[in-house]
């Protein structure tokens, strides 16, 4: 089953993608889709990859390269989150560039295939009525590429505002 989790900042679609996983039986992977940059950056993984281990995710390291990853034994995978994935096939000189969107839906088809569930976390793109310029217009082009295909395949989309998850497809006892 593919669920979509989308959200703006801070709506609590994190803890909520979370929660489903939890529900659903092991094991537990979480990909984890943040470049380390920096110390300050190292720190909050680990800190993140500590909170994870106590509720039996195993985490696999994921800034790139989606359709790479061979998961380990099937079971439910968590991917948080598909804005830095995007971000990262983007911008970075080892990403996907001008093919972004296809490479982290070619990443997210075969990852179908390899589990029982897959979470998808993303962020609400254009719901904010801004026109935006240049690479951050860009940015939010792809990703809504990927989150409107995305939500096209999923089993299941869900939008968390305030913390209240509202189904558009399918439903939380799927």
């Amino acid at each position: 089953m593919l669920t979509l989790v989308i959200g703006g900042a801070a709506s609590g679609k994190s803890a909520y993608a979370e929660w489903l996983c939890l529900q659903s039986p092991l094991p537990r992977t979480y990909l984890a889709t943040m470049q380390i940059w920096d110390a300050e950056c190292a720190a909050r993984v680990a800190k993140h990859r500590a909170m994870r281990a106590e509720k039996q995710f195993d985490t696999i390291e994921c800034p790139l390269q989606l359709d790479r990853v061979i998961l380990p034994q099937r079971g439910t995978v968590l991917l948080e989150d598909l804005g830095n994935l995007t971000a990262n096939e983007l911008y970075s000189p080892d990403g996907a560039g001008a093919h972004t969107a296809e490479q982290i839906l070619a990443g997210i088809e075969k990852l179908t295939l390899q589990c029982e569930n897959l979470i998808l976390v993303s962020n609400e793109v254009f719901s904010g009525g801004a026109d935006y310029l240049g690479d951050t217009d860009r940015y939010l082009r792809v990703l809504a590429a990927v989150n409107n295909a995305a939500a096209a395949r999923a089993d299941a989309v869900v939008r968390v505002v305030c913390g209240i998850p509202v189904y558009y497809k399918g439903s939380e006892t799927q």
